[in-house]
């Protein structure tokens, strides 16, 4: 599918390489699930951001702030990212993000098969 103006932004978040690791399989699968679902669904990919996996809090990495910004101004609707220990391993970290994407109208997919169905915000907490 190619972009058109009605396709909706969206910002591929990848979170699997960890910090003193180049970056490898992990990163590469969240890349190629991101892009194919991005276009399965009519979205197109705006921007790509990577952060090394390993801090649980989400506001402590600079990648996910750019994301928080991206929502805040609008410029995305929807967020990409592999599976939800991408946003962080701890529950309690993560649904306040959820509820501050949904706030400024973003929603959060996840790219992995298993789990593209579900739209993060609708998951059970």
């Amino acid at each position: 599918m190619t972009r058109t103006s009605t396709s909706t932004p969206a910002v591929l978040y990848v979170c699997a390489a960890r910090r003193d690791q180049s970056s490898g399989l992990a990163e590469e699968r969240a890349v190629e699930e991101g892009h194919r679902f991005a276009e399965k669904n009519g979205l197109h990919i705006a921007v790509q951001i990577a952060d090394p996996y390993g801090e649980p809090e989400p506001c402590r990495r600079s990648g996910w702030l750019r994301v928080r910004e991206l929502a805040a101004r609008g410029e995305v609707g929807v967020v990409l990212t592999r599976w939800p220990n991408a946003v962080s391993p701890m529950s309690k970290l993560r649904y306040p993000e959820l509820d501050y994407l949904g706030r400024h109208g973003a929603q959060l997919f996840f790219t992995w098969a298993p789990l593209s169905v579900v739209s993060a915000g609708g998951a059970a907490r």
